[in-house]
């Protein structure tokens, strides 16, 4: 659900432009998650990498390469983000809207992760230990909410593009 979450989220907040930019940001907004743990887990399921056993609940830390930790750091950096948030913006002589799925996932990371698996690193590479310690995606007090704003940012994307709709 975390990084559907993620990629609904974008797709709400940073795509309302047109289904162009609401494309965009969608994948934006998961790949912080798939570019970070998509590469061990696409390389466990081709054979490349041995992953850990299966279990209830995150798997223990040591079974997870260094490599891993790395990507996540870079993914959900706001240094980093700003940086090619910049670039992209230098290039094309006007801000790329879709990138703000990338912050706001990183944003919704930092309460919704626990110290003891992946905090979010949000001043990687500087400063390394600071991290927050929140409430886990899976926890109902988190699951829920999320669920239900999701819907509710759907119904209401949905009704306002309507309403546009009908006036022009």
């Amino acid at each position: 659900m975390d990084v559907i979450s993620h990629a609904l989220w974008g797709g709400v907040i940073a795509g309302r432009k047109n289904k162009k930019n609401f494309w965009w940001a969608f994948v934006i907004g998961f790949l912080p998650d798939a570019l970070s743990f998509g590469i061990f887990t696409a390389m466990i399921v081709l054979g490349l990498a041995s992953g850990p056993d299966w279990q209830v609940g995150p798997p223990p830390v040591g079974s997870i390469p260094q490599y891993v930790y790395h990507l996540y750091g870079f993914t959900h950096s706001l240094f980093i983000f700003a940086v090619i948030f910049g670039l992209v913006w230098l290039i094309r002589k006007k801000p790329f809207i879709p990138l703000f799925a990338w912050l706001t996932h990183i944003l919704i990371d930092i309460p919704t992760h626990s110290l003891d698996f992946f905090p979010t690193p949000i001043f990687w590479p500087f400063l390394n230990n600071v991290r927050f310690s929140g409430i886990s995606w899976s926890q109902p007090i988190i699951f829920i909410p999320d669920v239900i704003l999701l819907i509710i940012a759907y119904l209401l994307f949905f009704i306002f593009k309507r309403r546009k709709k009908a006036r022009e």
